[in-house]
């Protein structure tokens, strides 16, 4: 291999930025529009650490990011109810929370984008950071979620 940079697909460059800014957000408490900022003058558009940020899909970057914060109210209860018995929001890896409050709001957010699509994108951003078992869970409680907001597009799907 030449050791270029590996280039991520646009909407997945998007989805992983998103990921990574809503962690930021969690952690430092910093502001939402204030982080949104940083990556599009900083990550977006760019090579970091060996990926290709340059294609990524900026407005899908910022409406997922805004998004998530903005209905984080409604977001969070419904993932918690996802969650395995015994298991909080509180209790997560701080990343994987991030992962699956974006693939939650895609799920509310964005009915145009399949459920698969929104699962298996997810699954993808899970393996960027995890080898253990957290890409299974990102997969359970995405299906839970859309089992519950999205049942008439997978009851069209079944055989």
């Amino acid at each position: 291999m030449s050791g270029a940079p590996s280039a991520l697909r646009p909407r997945t460059a998007a989805r992983l930025c998103a990921v990574q800014a809503l962690y930021q957000i969690d952690l430092a408490t910093a502001p939402a529009d204030e982080v949104i900022a940083q990556f599009l003058a900083h990550r977006i558009g760019h090579v970091l650490e060996g990926v290709d940020y340059r294609g990524a899909d900026r407005e899908l970057f910022r409406a997922i990011v805004a998004g998530t914060i903005a209905r984080a109210g409604e977001i969070d209860p419904r993932l918690a109810g996802a969650l395995g018995e015994g298991w909080t929001l509180a209790r997560i890896d701080n990343i994987l929370r991030a992962i699956l409050r974006a693939g939650a709001f895609e799920l509310l957010a964005h009915p145009d984008v399949p459920v698969r699509v929104v699962i298996t994108e997810y699954i993808e951003v899970a393996h960027a950071f995890f080898s253990g078992p957290e890409p299974s869970v990102v997969n359970g409680v995405l299906d839970r979620l859309a089992r519950e907001l999205r049942a008439p597009e997978l009851e069209r799907r079944a055989p």
